[in-house]
This record gives C-alpha cells, sequence and structure tokens, in this order.
C-alpha cells in the first residue's frame, strides 16, 4: 500500500523507505525519542531538511527525576516547514477519524500502546505495554492496514496489530480516548537561506532560556538516590531510568551538534565538537551506570562532573562564536 498522492508524504512505502541521516546506525543515538524521531522522518519524507528545528536542543534542563523530554516547538515548525499541528478531538470512532483526516493530506500523531506495534519487536511488542507515538500517513479501514512513522522509520501495521492499535476490538467503558493531532500543511516551507536566518534567531532565543544551573551537574547530585531507588525494582527498570536521563542527554546534544553543523559549520565548529562530547560521554554513562547496578556498587559521578564542565564550555563557546557576528555586520 504505497502512500496515496493525497497523503502527507505521498509515494513513500515502508518496504523500500530509507530512515534520515539522524537515524543512521552508526550514531550515538539512532533513536532520540518518539516524538522527536517521528518529527525528523515525517518532515524528511516531504522532502525538508529535520537539523532546522533542533536549536530548541540548546535549553535542555535536568527536571529533577528525569532530563527534559525534549520535543520540537510547534511554532518553530509551522515557521520552518509551514506545517500546522492542532488537536484532534476523539469524539467518535478512532478509526473514523483518522480515515478522515489521511484522506484530506494530514498527518495523524495518535498515542498508542507499543505493545502492538511490530516494528517494536524484541522490545515492547507483545511484551511490554507502553505509551508511545506514531504519526499515520495512509490509512485503509477496509483492509485493516496502516502506514506510519514512528522511532527511526516508517512502518506498517495490520491484521490483529491494526485491531487492537486503532482500539477496533472491544474496551472498558473507562478506557480514555487516546490523544492524538493533525500535521496540517498550511504554506511552503522556508527557502534554505531564509530557514538558516529564522533558525539563527530562535537558537538565540533558547540560548537566553536555558537553565540558570548546569543542569548535568543537577543531574549528578541526584543520580545516587535515583540509581538507589532503581534497585529495589526489577531489572527491567534500568532502562527506563537510562531512557529517561542518559538518553535524552545525550541524544539532545548530538541533534545539537548537527543544528549547530547545519546552521554554519565553521564558526559553530567548536561549539559542535563540545555538543558532540557530551553525545559520546553520556552514552559512555550509560554503561558505567549498568555496571553500577548490576553489581550493586556505588555509581562514580566523576565522569559526569567533568561532562558538566564539557557543558559550560559548550555554551561559553556559543556565546562567544563568530556566526553571531557574521550575521550582524
Amino acid at each position: 500500500m504505497p502512500s496515496p498522492s493525497s497523503a502527507f508524504a505521498p509515494g513513500i512505502d515502508p518496504a523500500t523507505y530509507v530512515t534520515h541521516a539522524l537515524h543512521d546506525a552508526a550514531r550515538d543515538w539512532p533513536q532520540t525519542n518518539c516524538y522527536a524521531d517521528l518529527w525528523i522522518e515525517a518532515v524528511a519524507a516531504r522532502g525538508g531538511d529535520p537539523r532546522a528545528m533542533f536549536g530548541f536542543t540548546a535549553a535542555l534542563d535536568f527536571e529533577g527525576d528525569q532530563f527534559t523530554f525534549f520535543k520540537p516547538s510547534l511554532d518553530e515548525i509551522e515557521t520552518l516547514y509551514g506545517l500546522g499541528v492542532f488537536e484532534l478531538s476523539v469524539y467518535d470512532n478512532l478509526p473514523a477519524h483518522i480515515a478522515a483526516q489521511c484522506a484530506r493530506g494530514r498527518l495523524v500523531m495518535v498515542e498508542v500502546d507499543a505493545f502492538h506495534l511490530p516494528d517494536t519487536r524484541g522490545v515492547s511488542y507483545r511484551i511490554e505495554h507502553s505509551k508511545t507515538t506514531i504519526g499515520v500517513n495512509a490509512f485503509d479501514p477496509a483492509a485493516r492496514r496502516a502506514d506510519f512513522f514512528h522511532n527511526e522509520g516508517y512502518f506498517r501495521a495490520d491484521g490483529e496489530d491494526f485491531v487492537r492499535l486503532f482500539r477496533l476490538a472491544p474496551e472498558p467503558e473507562e478506557a480514555l480516548p487516546p490523544y492524538a493531532e493533525i500535521v496540517k500543511p498550511l504554506g511552503a516551507a522556508l527557502a534554505p537561506d531564509a530557514a538558516r536566518d529564522a533558525a539563527r534567531a530562535m537558537l538565540q532565543r533558547h540560548l537566553a532560556r536555558r537553565p540558570a544551573r548546569n543542569p548535568i551537574l543537577a543531574f549528578a547530585d541526584a543520580a545516587p538516590s535515583l540509581i538507589e531507588a532503581a534497585r529495589a525494582r526489577d531489572p527491567g527498570f534500568f532502562h527506563k531510568l537510562a531512557f529517561n536521563t542518559l538518553r535524552q542527554l545525550g541524544a539532545n546534544f548530538e541533534l545539537l551538534a548537527d543544528h549547530l553543523v547545519w546552521l554554519d559549520a565553521a564558526p559553530f565548529a567548536q561549539a559542535s565538537e563540545l555538543s558532540r562530547s557530551v553525545s559520546a560521554g553520556a552514552k559512555a554513562q550509560q554503561f558505567v551506570l549498568a555496571r553500577a547496578m548490576m553489581r550493586n556498587k556505588p555509581f562514580d559521578d566523576s565522569a559526569l562532573r567533568e561532562l558538566a564542565r564539557i557543558y559550560d564550555d559548550l555554551f561559553d563557546a556559543l556565546a562567544g562564536a563568530r556566526a553571531w557576528r557574521l550575521r550582524a555586520s
């Protein structure tokens, strides 16, 4: 079922779809989080460059028990790509709503249970119930088949998976409808030079709102209590802790590095390299954390505190980058 011409991203097929380079398996973080990953592929499938939208990663914070679950700014997506995002009120049959919107060339972003997502085989599929967001691009309720963006690619669900994902099976009366949004093309995307000018201004706004306290240092202070609490849980809980802390930290800064290179590679060279150092350091710390938990040993936070120093150097480099002066001249 290649996507029909009226689709949000026409002419693509899960069998032949090629994922964007931001999801290359050789990266530190081939997956980031479901929402950011979905936007990478959705923007790229329409011919846009997803690197333009990631200036917001400069404002990542530690929220006390997790790093910010970072998401692209919807206002900035509209400015850069001409795509408006609106809540879809699920007041009736969910498949009917999705079919109606897909027929109008909209992408339907809907929260589903990863237990029924075949692309999560070996992680969640038929193993664990967890909330995630997919972007439905092509939908055929008669054939019980849907093509959708999720994580690092474009996939298909059919048969029993389709029935369960889109709530065609009987559900408890008290079950709440899922949260859903439509992504609606409103106008043309910005041309490359205009997009860089807009993204530069966006990045400056995000730099002005970054946390007052170094978020990696805040995480280092909180890590012992988070790890101690995790040790009392089942072994699989480690993956949830790592996803919401070190993975969000590392993936965020790997995307910031890509954004800076796209924005102006030479003036931002030092800052992008430091950003990649934070990404690589967070990846290494996942293994340190795993070993500490498996062996029931104290977590050595010295490398985290070194990452906090690199974070400070990164933002010093951003403040002094020639790119700002070049654009002002």
